[in-house]
């Protein structure tokens, strides 16, 4: 009877044991998608400087599916690695279902070691996690700019000054009007794009 216990006392821990390797997994593989989404969301800034005055553009990115950047994964694999795992080659990869973020898979470095349940002494825990950027913000464009009365603008548009395409309303603060001597008041990408974990 002793001997039984002891046994099914080591095969329990044999299960805990292979079970905290597969949550350090998931925590691995949760890092790594947060980590890509973040740095493809940070890259993003310049292209959405350089789009800044285009209300279509904006309208899109804003109201519509951004798409973002594809980089992000050289983040992923360092944050892998700082939680004890490796991506899985070709594991990293941009989502193609008009979301934005990525998903990664991650192995863990190390085996679950050995035990009462020597099949799995040589494995390595494997999990996958999906992480999304969402804008904070919705783009309200600006009126149209006013006509003389024979229809036609009341300014040549090659001498006309630049004009603001709109407003950023973000999560019921002050709206950011966009002003084009000053777009380099850009607010932080974390204020304008938040990034969460998502299912599949």
């Amino acid at each position: 009877m002793v001997a039984g216990l002891l046994f099914l006392a080591l095969a329990f821990f044999a299960v805990g044991q292979a079970g905290a390797t597969r949550n350090e997994a998931q925590g691995a593989a949760d890092a790594a998608a947060l980590a890509a989404a973040q740095e493809s969301r940070d890259l993003f800034r310049d292209g959405l400087l350089a789009g800044l005055l285009d209300p279509d553009f904006l309208d899109d990115v804003f109201n519509g599916n951004p798409i973002g950047t594809a980089g992000g994964c050289d983040a992923a694999t360092r944050f892998a690695d700082q939680n004890g795992a490796d991506v899985v080659p070709g594991e990293c990869v941009p989502l193609n279902d008009g979301r934005w973020g990525f998903r990664v898979a991650v192995r863990t470095q190390e085996p679950m070691g050995p035990n009462i349940l020597s099949e799995t002494e040589d494995k390595h825990a494997e999990a996958d996690a999906t992480a999304v950027v969402v804008p904070r913000c919705s783009f309200e464009p600006a009126e149209d700019e006013e006509q003389s009365e024979d229809g036609e603008e009341s300014e040549d548009s090659d001498d006309a000054e630049p004009v603001s395409p709109g407003t950023l309303q973000c999560d019921g603060r002050p709206g950011w009007d966009i002003d084009p001597e000053h777009l380099d008041l850009l607010p932080d990408m974390a204020d304008l794009f938040s990034v969460r974990l998502a299912q599949d």
